[in-house]
C-alpha cells in the first residue's frame, strides 16, 4: 500500500491518556510553551486596536517612524493570517463541493473564474461601505474590509489547487476506499485530504505571499473621495510612495523580510515537513524536508494536550459517521436522471441570463455603446500582454521549479527566498520603472507590462515545485535505472508529473495578471503618473474618479475575457490532465 495509505489521520484515534504522561516536562515543552505564550501576547496586542473607534485613525495617523514598524508589521501579519484561515475554510467547503457534485461544479467553477478576474479594487469599491455599515464608527468594519480584500487575493488559488487535487486522486486508492465502504466523511478525512495536503501547503504559501502584493490596496483604502489608512506595512508603503521617500520604502521592505522569515521558520517550514508524510509513493523519500520547529513541536507533550478538544471532536464526528449500507451504496451509484440534469442546466442558464441582463441594464442607463466597444478594445490589449507574459514566465520557471522540487534540501533552503520574492510588492518597483521610462523616453505600453507578472509568476513556480516534489520516488528511481535522460525524461516523466499542477499555476497566474493590470498599467511616483493602454488602467481611472458605471463595465469585460480564456484553454487542459495524466 502506498505511503499515503499508512500516513493518514490515524493520530485522531489515539486516546487522550497517551498524551498525559506523569513525567517532567522536557526542553521541547518549554520552547513550545514560550512560543505559544508569545503568540498569544502578540495576537492580543494586535487585536486590541480593532475595537477602537474609527476616529482614532485621525487622532493617531500612520507615520513614517521606524519605531512604529513592528506594530504595523504585527497588524498586517494578523490580517493576512486571518484571511488565510478564511481561505482554508472556503477551500475545504467550496472546492470539495465542486469536485464531488457535477451540478455544483457547473456553478462553482465559473463563479471562481469570475471572482478570480474581479480586481481587488472592484471588491473594495462595493465592500468598504458594506462592512463599515455593519460596524458604524468602529475600526472593525474597515478591518473586515481589508481582511476580505486580502482573502480575495488568496482564496481562488487555493480553491483551484484543492479542486485539481481531489479530481486527480489515484484510481487504485479510490477503489480501495470503495472496497472498504468508506463514507464520504471518512473518505475525505483518510484519503482525499491527505492526498491533497502537499499541494495545498505550497499553494497556501503562495497565497500568503500573493497577499503581500495587494496589501497596499487593502490597507490604504481609496475609493472615490474616501481615504482610510489602517496601521500596517501596506499603508506605510503607500505613504512612502506618495512622499517619494526611498528610505521609508527600504524600511518597509526590511520589515517584510523579517516577517516572512519568522513565519516561514515557525509556520510554513514545519507544515511542509509535516505534509511530506502524505506524499503518494511506493517507497520512502531519501531526502525528507526538515524543520527545527517541527522537531520541537513533535517532541513536545504540551501540544497534544492543548489540541485534545479538537481531536476529540473529530473522533466524535468519525464515531457518529456510520459506514453506508449496501442499499445506500447502490443509490449512490445510480445514474442521475437526465430530466433533473436538464432542469438544473435550465435554472443555471436563466440565473446567468438574469444577472447579465441586470448588469447590461445598469451600464446601458449610464453609458453608451461606444464605451463598451472601448472597454473591449482595451481588454484585447491587456489579453495580449497576459499571453506573452505567461508564456515567458513558463519558459523561465518550469525548469527551475522542477529542479527545486526534485531536491528537497534545496527546496528547504530556497523556500524563504521564494516566499520573499513572491511577497515583494510590485508597488516598490513602480518608482524605478517611472524614473527609467521618463529618463530614457521608453514606450509606456511595452515597459510597464512586466510589472503585471512580477507578483503572479510565482504561482507557476510554487505549483511546479509542488508537482515535482509529488512525483513518486519509485518512478524517479525507475527512470534512473532505465537511463531515461534529457528530453525523454521530460516527455515521459517530468511533464506528465507536473502538468496538472502547472495548469493550476498558469490558470491562477493568468487571472492574477489580469487583476494586477489594475495597478501595473497606471503607476505613479509623486506627481509623475504614467498610464499604458489597457483595461487595467481603464478600471483604475474609473475607480479613482468614483465612476461606478465604468467600474462595473470594466469588471464585467474583464470577467468575460477571463472566463473565455479559461474555458477555451485552461479547462480543456484540466480535462486532458484528469483523463490522461492521473497517477494510478
Amino acid at each position: 500500500m502506498p505511503q499515503i495509505a499508512r500516513a493518514n489521520t490515524a493520530w485522531i484515534g489515539r486516546p487522550f491518556s497517551r498524551y498525559w504522561r506523569a513525567t517532567t516536562p522536557s526542553w521541547a515543552d518549554a520552547i513550545a510553551f514560550l512560543l505559544l505564550a508569545a503568540l498569544a501576547v502578540l495576537v492580543a496586542k494586535g487585536a486590541a486596536g480593532v475595537a477602537q473607534p474609527l476616529s482614532e485613525l485621525n487622532i493617531d495617523p500612520v507615520a513614517l517612524d521606524p519605531w512604529n514598524l513592528p506594530g504595523y508589521a504585527l497588524r498586517t501579519t494578523l490580517r493576512m493570517f486571518a484571511a488565510l484561515g478564511a481561505s482554508l475554510a472556503f477551500t475545504f467547503v467550496v472546492a470539495t463541493l465542486a469536485a464531488k457534485s457535477k451540478r455544483a461544479e457547473m456553478i462553482i467553477v465559473p463563479a471562481l473564474d469570475i471572482l478570480q478576474s474581479v480586481p481587488i479594487l472592484g471588491f473594495l469599491t462595493f465592500t468598504v461601505t458594506f462592512f463599515m455599515g455593519l460596524f458604524p464608527g468602529q475600526q472593525l468594519g474597515v478591518e473586515l474590509a481589508a481582511i476580505f480584500a486580502i482573502f480575495t487575493s488568496q482564496a481562488w488559488n487555493m480553491a483551484f489547487s484543492f479542486y485539481q487535487s481531489l479530481r486527480s486522486v489515484p484510481s487504485d486508492l479510490a477503489e480501495v476506499s470503495q472496497g472498504f465502504a468508506l463514507s464520504p466523511w471518512r473518505r475525505f478525512l483518510r484519503l482525499e485530504l491527505p492526498f491533497a495536503t502537499p499541494s495545498l501547503v505550497w499553494n497556501a504559501m503562495m497565497s500568503m505571499s500573493g497577499g503581500w502584493f495587494f496589501v497596499v490596496a487593502s490597507e490604504a483604502i481609496s475609493v472615490g473621495n474616501t481615504r482610510i489608512m489602517l496601521p500596517g506595512i501596506g499603508s506605510w508603503l503607500a505613504l512612502a510612495i506618495d512622499r517619494q521617500d526611498f528610505r521609508a520604502v527600504g524600511w518597509a521592505v526590511g520589515a517584510m523580510a523579517v516577517v516572512i522569515l519568522l513565519y516561514d521558520q515557525l509556520v510554513f517550514r514545519p507544515v511542509v515537513a509535516w505534509a511530506d508524510r502524505f506524499r503518494f509513493e511506493q517507497t520512502a523519500s531519501q531526502d525528507a524536508p526538515g524543520s527545527w520547529a517541527y522537531d520541537v513541536f513533535r517532541k513536545a507533550r504540551l501540544l497534544p494536550v492543548l489540541f485534545a478538544p479538537l481531536t476529540g471532536l473529530v473522533r466524535l464526528l468519525s464515531a457518529l459517521d456510520r459506514a453506508p449500507t449496501r442499499a445506500q451504496r447502490s443509490v449512490r451509484t445510480t445514474p442521475r436522471s437526465p430530466v433533473g440534469q436538464a432542469v438544473w442546466i435550465a435554472v443555471v442558464a436563466v440565473t446567468l441570463a438574469a444577472a447579465a441582463w441586470l448588469v447590461l441594464g445598469y451600464v446601458a442607463r449610464h453609458l453608451a455603446w461606444q464605451d463598451a466597444f472601448t472597454a473591449f478594445g482595451l481588454g484585447m490589449i491587456t489579453m495580449a500582454r497576459v499571453l506573452v507574459l505567461i508564456a515567458l514566465a513558463s519558459l523561465v520557471w518550469v525548469p527551475i521549479g522542477v529542479w527545486i522540487g526534485l531536491r528537497p534540501r534545496w527546496a528547504e533552503r530556497l523556500q524563504p527566498v521564494a516566499q520573499f520574492l513572491a511577497a515583494f510588492p510590485a508597488n516598490v518597483l513602480f518608482p524605478f520603472a517611472v524614473i527609467a521610462i521618463v529618463h530614457w523616453h521608453l514606450d509606456v505600453d511595452v515597459w510597464l507590462s512586466p510589472l503585471m507578472v512580477l507578483g503572479t509568476q510565482w504561482y507557476i513556480l510554487f505549483n511546479v515545485i509542488a508537482g515535482a516534489s509529488a512525483i513518486p520516488n519509485d518512478l524517479r528511481e525507475a527512470a534512473g535505472m532505465f537511463g531515461v535522460r534529457r528530453w525523454q525524461w521530460w516527455r515521459q516523466l517530468g511533464i506528465p508529473g507536473i502538468f496538472p499542477y502547472y495548469v493550476t499555476g498558469a490558470l491562477t497566474a493568468s487571472g492574477g495578471s489580469w487583476n494586477a493590470s489594475i495597478v501595473a498599467e497606471a503607476v505613479s511616483w509623486g506627481s509623475e503618473r504614467l498610464e499604458a493602454h489597457g483595461l487595467g488602467s481603464y478600471i483604475a481611472k474609473a475607480t479613482t474618479a468614483g465612476d461606478f458605471p465604468r467600474v462595473t463595465l470594466g469588471i464585467a469585460v474583464m470577467s468575460v475575457f477571463v472566463i473565455g480564456f479559461n474555458r477555451l484553454l485552461w479547462r480543456p487542459l484540466y480535462a486532458y490532465a484528469d483523463r490522461r495524466l492521473r497517477l494510478a
